[in-house]
């Protein structure tokens, strides 16, 4: 009874059932009657629903897309902000951060199946960590404008965001460890590796 009110564990339940709303499915359902894990890469996130709508609808493929995006990056922040407010712990924070990408990866609304995390762990991260993000986000629109290929624009940013913590701060202020960057960035590449294995075989496909 105990661990149940307990502030810190329902925040990491709030995380992670926030983290799970598939807002991208919701929307293309609802807007486009489409359920974007029959087609495309079958992901939930906005590159897949940008892919899937955009032949039959360019236009609403668009704003959905870019729905989606904001949508997912919100969950995590709008509980982190939740937090700040309430003066939780950075311990805590960073553990609502994990939460939220966890959930949207896996989602408890979709029987454990979800997006690869992106978005919502650039959401989590730019609150954490705002200038590594904003870097990783640069190279991520750079990448996205010149390769044209979601994935590898993913897997760059991430990969600059990795690294741009470990040298603008050695050890994370508070927590004095990198532990939740990683395996944030963990779960991201491992829901990623469908798409490397498309890389290796040539057959990823672009997102105009």
């Amino acid at each position: 009874m105990e661990l149940i009110t307990n502030i810190n564990i329902q925040f990491y339940i709030l995380a992670y059932l926030v983290g799970g709303i598939p807002f991208g499915l919701i929307l293309a359902k609802k807007f486009a009657k489409c359920d974007v894990r029959n087609e495309g890469s079958g992901s939930i996130g906005a590159t897949n629903v940008l892919r899937v709508l955009k032949e039959s609808n360019p236009e609403l493929a668009k704003k959905l897309s870019i729905a989606t995006l904001i949508l997912d990056a919100l969950k995590g922040v709008v509980v982190l902000a939740i937090a700040t407010i309430l003066n939780l712990s950075e311990e805590t924070k960073w553990m609502i951060a994990l939460l939220a990408v966890v959930g949207h990866c896996y989602s408890p609304y979709l029987k454990f199946e979800g997006g690869k995390g992106v978005a919502t762990g650039m959401g989590v991260m730019l609150y954490m960590l705002p200038f590594e993000t904003l870097l990783a986000a640069s190279v991520w629109a750079i990448a996205a404008k010149t390769i044209k290929i979601s994935s590898i624009s993913s897997l760059l940013a991430l990969f600059t965001l990795i690294a741009s913590s470990f040298i603008i701060h050695p050890e994370l202020p508070v927590i004095k460890t990198h532990a939740p960057v990683l395996i944030i960035s963990f779960i991201i590449l491992y829901k990623h590796l469908p798409n490397i294995m498309r890389l290796i075989s040539g057959k990823e496909s672009k997102v105009i």
